[in-house]
């Protein structure tokens, strides 16, 4: 009751709530400062001013006096009342004891319990409400009316005078509950439109989380595999070190033991002609000729010499040549293994990220056509990195290069080769290799030829054999290569794969031989995916390829001034040979006429 009767006191005679920086006028009555001045402000250019409560006249604007003390007793008292979420809206009629409000009216600006509500007015412009404490926002500012229409094109709620005679007037209004159901409807799109935003947001984190996991298993299965390839490495190292230090230390004890013989040796020579030395001398000081004729010869010590001398030199040095081969052999053999490895992990499980390997000589095939195989190169770059042996005449394949030698230096035969008129023959050119009509010229097309699907026609691969086979004797052919492009020249066996990997590509096996001109423009020869490359390139559109079927020998010559030997292979043939060609992106092969008289 006494908390009732301070609230009372406490309250702004204009707002009729709890004074907010209170003011006093001369009058001794206090306002807020804000509805004081909004009262003093709508009296502006009337005959005077006066106060609120007792209607006192002021012939100017009073003044305003702030009232700190009664400050201080409105936020004291405001900090010992409950908050008004936790005692709620009480009736406004209720003055005795707090009731609880079950409804406000807005035209009132009450709060009703239901006793006091049963007694209500009906009126229709009694407008009841949830209990608030705040019916002053759903009124309109400006007219101080309830908000019963919502203005779409202003996006506000508004009264009916905004409606009639206000700013809104003319303008497409909603009632409160249509438009609220209408914001209700697109809340709820909303809504559903953000759930599945959601849901997809969720999925997608769930992918990442996946693959993240997956990402990391690889990669932890990567670095196990690297350490333990570097393991091997590094064991495979010790070895090899192990290996040639125990062979540099097993010479260098045979080497001691044989200069340790020579020097013994010698030191017995040495005794020796110390011993010849000093009889010589005795001879030298007798004074009987007789003696001295009779004595035995000292004998020839050149042979002695000469034997020492030979033992000297033979006793030999450190074989540094046999180490190094020893050395670059295995380390050969060590990399090759590691890469016929990483091409074995390589067909088994896919790395993380891997970097696209640069075209080589070996493999612009794969840019000159779809089909390429990127563990042919890895295989070729294996050949690659062993030591080449040497030729030897027994050997089923051996390989013989010269520069700037005479067409005939690689010939060991007698007689000329005979020029060989060639055709290629169509049922053995790729589906994309264009062949003219009189069969002479081989182009890359871009269009598939539609031929039939034949055991002869190379699948995989621009190439086509040529309708003439040779089995002995000697001949030659010869082709415009262009300047462009990429191509293979070359013979082969009927027996070569037609389709498949490298085994279909002509020198990418042991059934062809070829000379080779890369995107580029590098020049090489190749067998058996062997690549010997010819640094200096071909000067000649023109080229020449020589047969020699029962020596065993394959030639290519550039046909500048003078003709140019550029490459010979030396093989023991066990079939018919063909001439082939492949053509790749930009070339374009013409098979031109020979000449007599090579």
């Amino acid at each position: 009751m006494a908390s009732a009767d301070l609230s009372e006191e406490l309250e702004c005679p204009v707002c009729l709530t709890i004074y907010t920086d209170p003011v006093s006028l001369r009058c001794g009555h206090n306002f807020c400062r804000v509805c004081i001045d909004h009262v003093l402000d709508s009296q502006e250019g009337s005959a005077g001013y006066s106060c609120p409560e007792w209607r006192e006249k002021y012939k100017e604007r009073p003044g305003l006096h702030r009232n700190i003390a009664l400050r201080n007793i409105a936020e004291r008292f405001l900090t010992t009342q409950p908050d008004q979420e936790e005692a709620g809206v009480h009736c406004t009629y209720c003055i005795h004891s707090p009731v609880p409000a079950v409804m406000s009216c807005l035209h009132c600006d009450a709060s009703m319990c239901d006793n006091h509500l049963r007694v209500h007015s009906k009126a229709p412009e009694h407008v009841l409400c949830a209990p608030t404490t705040s019916p002053e926002t759903r009124k309109c500012s400006v007219h101080k009316k309830i908000l019963e229409y919502y203005c779409t094109e202003d996006a506000s709620c508004v009264c009916v005078s905004c409606t009639l005679a206000g700013e809104h007037r003319g303008h497409q209004v909603e009632t409160l509950q249509e438009a609220s159901e209408n914001k209700k409807e697109k809340l709820r799109n909303d809504l559903q439109t953000l759930m599945a935003e959601t849901q997809g947001a969720e999925k997608r984190v769930q992918s990442l989380e996946e693959r993240r996991r997956k990402a990391q298993e690889k990669a932890a299965g990567e670095s196990e595999r690297v350490t333990a390839l570097f393991r091997d490495l590094r064991r495979r190292l010790e070895e090899l070190e192990e290996r040639v230090l125990s062979d540099i230390m097993r010479q260098a004890e045979m080497m001691s033991q044989s200069y340790d013989d020579i020097i013994r040796q010698l030191e017995i020579k040495k005794a020796e002609l110390s011993r010849k030395m000093r009889h010589i001398e005795e001879l030298c000081h007798m004074t009987d000729p007789l003696t001295v004729l009779q004595e035995s010869d000292t004998g020839d010590l050149c042979d002695t010499e000469d034997r020492h001398d030979k033992q000297l030199h033979d006793g030999g040095d450190l074989d540094v040549a046999g180490i190094s081969h020893t050395l670059h052999t295995g380390l050969a053999d060590i990399m090759s293994g590691v890469i016929v490895q990483k091409h074995t992990d390589t067909q088994d499980t896919p790395s993380l990220s891997k970097p696209r390997p640069q075209p080589s000589t070996t493999a612009q095939h794969t840019q000159a056509y779809p089909h390429s195989s990127i563990e042919d190169r890895v295989l070729v770059t294996t050949k690659l990195s062993r030591p080449r042996p040497q030729p030897s005449p027994t050997a089923k394949h051996t390989q013989r290069q010269a520069g700037g030698t005479h067409i005939g230096a690689a010939h060991q035969t007698s007689g000329l080769p005979v020029y060989a008129d060639i055709l290629l023959d169509v049922t053995t050119a790729g589906n994309y290799l264009h062949i003219s009509d009189d069969r002479k010229t081989a182009s890359l097309s871009h269009r598939e030829q539609n031929r039939p699907d034949t055991a002869e026609r190379f699948q995989s691969y621009p190439q086509v054999l040529s309708s003439r086979s040779f089995s002995s004797g000697r001949h030659y052919w010869e082709v415009d290569v262009g300047r462009s492009g990429s191509w293979r020249v070359g013979m082969c066996y009927p027996s070569i794969a037609r389709r498949g990997g490298e085994q279909s590509l002509i020198g990418g096996n042991n059934k062809s031989w070829c000379l080779c001109r890369d995107l580029g423009n590098q020049y090489s020869v190749i067998h058996d995916r062997e690549v010997i490359r010819l640094p200096d390139g071909i000067p000649s559109n023109r080229v020449r390829i020589c047969l020699d079927y029962e020596v065993g020998q394959i030639s290519f010559y550039a046909l500048c001034d003078p003709i140019r030997h550029l490459h010979t292979f030396t093989a023991t043939f066990t079939e018919p040979l063909h001439a082939a060609l492949y053509v790749g992106w930009g070339g374009c092969i013409k098979i031109s006429g020979g000449s007599q008289g090579v």
